[in-house]
């Protein structure tokens, strides 16, 4: 029988659409926040395998999860956070929430409406955010606008790779209610380029998107910590201007990642907001 990690892709964190512990967390926290990264890095490489059965990848994350609760120790990336959150005397509820969501992407791949999306990404958003600041020591009271932000970067990824999680996982993302209104089915999603109907589609959740960027704004100002500050106001940032590409490119045709070049001067503009927007200082210190 396989093992999580049989079935890992070799992604790692500098290959996400977002920074995971870039160089503005502090070394002191970059232990666990890692921890957690490779945890989450390969239960999402189990749900996304494109040959395990479907039994077998809810078996290793089934694994995954008894071993995070302590039953026993036998998946490596789960023991490693055990212990780190155990060190820190955290719990692994976030880490359970985040399973979750990813035994929901082996079972389930259409998803109706918004409001459903927005319960998948309770479990395969919110808990990211969540658990980060909890390992910074942040208050609670920063969860709704991290679940809002969170969110937002869950949508953005999904609208950016909408073509080609249909293409390699049958998985869609885009609620069938906004599809069917445009008078589509999934299946535009396998066209070398967006109809005008997907486009407005896409354009219509990069609107709700930058709602919920609005809701996570404030995030930053409500941080103690000034390094962890600075890293989500220009992950804010960067989401922004990815949401407008959104809004007026065709993910399916053009390019809306950015290169790296691009994301500097989104990191001064999101130093000056930091610094200067009141939105965004709600508290100092750190």
């Amino acid at each position: 029988m396989s093992a999580a990690q049989d079935l890992v892709s070799g992604k790692g964190h500098k290959d996400e659409n977002f920074p995971v512990a870039s160089v503005l967390i502090e070394p002191r926290y970059r232990a666990p926040v890692m921890a957690f990264y490779r945890f989450a890095r390969t239960a999402d490489d189990v749900a996304d395998h494109a040959t395990a059965s479907d039994r077998e990848r809810l078996r290793l994350l089934e694994e995954m999860r008894a071993t995070l609760t302590g039953k026993h120790d036998r998946d490596a990336p789960a023991l490693g956070l055990r212990q780190a959150l155990a060190e820190r005397k955290l719990p692994v509820t976030h880490a359970l929430d985040l399973l979750e969501a990813f035994r929901r992407d082996v079972v389930k791949s259409r998803y109706a409406n918004w409001d459903e999306l927005m319960d998948y990404c309770r479990y395969s958003a919110a808990p990211v955010g969540r658990m980060v600041l909890d390992i910074h020591g942040e208050a609670q009271a920063t969860w709704a606008a991290s679940d809002a932000l969170c969110a937002a970067l869950q949508v953005i990824n999904h609208l950016q790779d909408c073509a080609k999680d249909y293409r390699e996982l049958d998985r869609v993302y885009l609620p069938e209610e906004d599809l069917a209104a445009a008078g589509l089915d999934v299946t535009a999603l396998a066209q070398p380029a967006a109809s005008p109907g997907l486009r407005l589609v896409i354009s219509s959740l990069a609107r709700q998107t930058r709602e919920l960027l609005a809701r996570g704004r404030p995030l930053a100002g409500q941080i103690r910590n000034g390094r962890l500050r600075l890293e989500v106001a220009f992950i804010q940032r960067v989401a922004e201007d990815l949401t407008q590409r959104l809004m007026d490119r065709d993910p399916l045709s053009e390019r809306v990642h950015h290169r790296k070049l691009e994301l500097i001067p989104l990191a001064g503009s999101a130093l000056a907001r930091a610094l200067t927007d009141p939105r965004d200082i709600a508290v100092r210190g750190g």
